[in-house]
């Protein structure tokens, strides 16, 4: 419902219209600037939005990093400065989109799905990306971000991204992201291990509770990761000058790990729910197990009870009630009862 109450904020206005609807909200947008050929890197944190246009003028790669999206006025500008379409603008301040790519002629819009670790937890994220000839930039909401190996392998100029060009740059930052998934769902693997040991061991509420919060994590990254698959397949078979021919082998390789991600959340997906009904299956076994005692039991003390129903009435002649032993025959008629019926019981294998 979150989702709903965020998308409520823009209804009635005109499309392009900026308005912020994430839920964080970072003290300061920050601009964090890479520019860097294959001699020569710099690494400057920018404080106006303007002193990124003599950077668009070079022919180095830039990548201009945007962290926080509330200050509307920042986006406005980067939109005028890289001549941005003001209906891709709305989709980077609303940043609850669904995974896709589109052609602008002079540059290319991404959105992606990004997913770390944060204290144990699973964090999701929006990240906007636009390709341009000679820059990226990226979009995300609050800090924290798997970029860092990309970011260290920019720094040293030892590896082929100081050599290549922007397209390679967003082939990068993107085979970190799909890389990522498998590390979430390598987590989410050993979790889902150690709760179908203790499904078979001891199953309770708490078994159950984790299953369906393993089992809505699965379904949020499903729903990240499929369309990621048509957007790969998009970049190969673009027309687009920005994507060059060497860029796009490294393009199907994540393509290939994005279907392997795919089918190990679809794995895990029936793994799931093959567990919740062994939870179900669990539940009932141990129902009926009481269901059968309460049935034995009550079986045993059926005959039982009839006897002594029978000499628990007050008629004035009756042959045993006088008896010196009736009581001790009693007890020996109701032993021999119970021991009848156990030894019928173990023989039908019902004990």
């Amino acid at each position: 419902m979150g989702k709903l109450r965020r998308q409520s904020k823009k209804a009635g206005l005109a499309p392009g219209t900026l308005v912020f609807t994430g839920a964080e909200k970072t003290d300061k947008v920050t601009i964090h600037v890479l520019d860097y050929d294959e001699k020569d890197f710099k690494e400057i944190q920018v404080e106006n939005i303007e002193d990124i246009m003599p950077l668009k003028e070079t022919d180095t790669v830039t990548w201009v990093d945007i962290l926080g999206l509330q200050d509307i006025s920042v986006i406005e500008k980067l939109g005028q400065i890289f001549s941005i379409h003001p209906l891709v603008l709305e989709d980077v301040v609303h940043p609850i989109q669904r995974p896709k790519m589109e052609e602008f002629g002079t540059y290319i819009f991404f959105v992606l799905r990004m997913f770390y670790f944060d204290n144990e937890n699973i964090v999701e994220e929006q990240i906007s990306i636009i390709l341009g000839e000679n820059y990226v930039i990226t979009f995300q909401e609050r800090p924290g971000d798997v970029f860092n190996p990309v970011r260290e392998r920019i720094r040293s100029g030892t590896f082929r991204i100081r050599k290549s060009k922007s397209d390679h740059l967003l082939y990068a930052l993107i085979d970190a992201i799909v890389d990522n998934y498998f590390i979430i769902l390598e987590k989410i693997g050993d979790t889902t291990e150690d709760i179908e040991d203790d499904l078979l061991a001891n199953p309770s509420q708490d078994t159950l509770l984790e299953i369906q919060g393993l089992k809505r994590k699965i379904i949020t990254l499903r729903r990240a990761i499929w369309p990621l698959r048509e957007v790969m397949h998009g970049l190969d078979r673009t027309e687009s000058d920005l994507m060059k021919p060497a860029t796009k082998i490294y393009v199907r390789d994540v393509y290939d790990h994005t279907n392997q991600v795919i089918d190990t959340i679809e794995n895990y997906r029936e793994i799931l729910s093959s567990m919740l009904d062994i939870y179900l299956s669990s539940l009932s076994n141990s129902m009926n197990q009481v269901m059968k005692t309460l049935t034995i039991i009550a079986t045993i003390f059926m005959p039982l009870t009839f006897v002594a129903g029978i000499y628990g009435m007050n008629f004035e002649y009756m042959p045993e009630l006088k008896w010196k032993f009736g009581y001790l025959f009693l007890w020996v008629i109701i032993f021999i009862i119970s021991l009848i019926m156990y030894a019928y019981f173990k023989r039908k294998k019902w004990l």
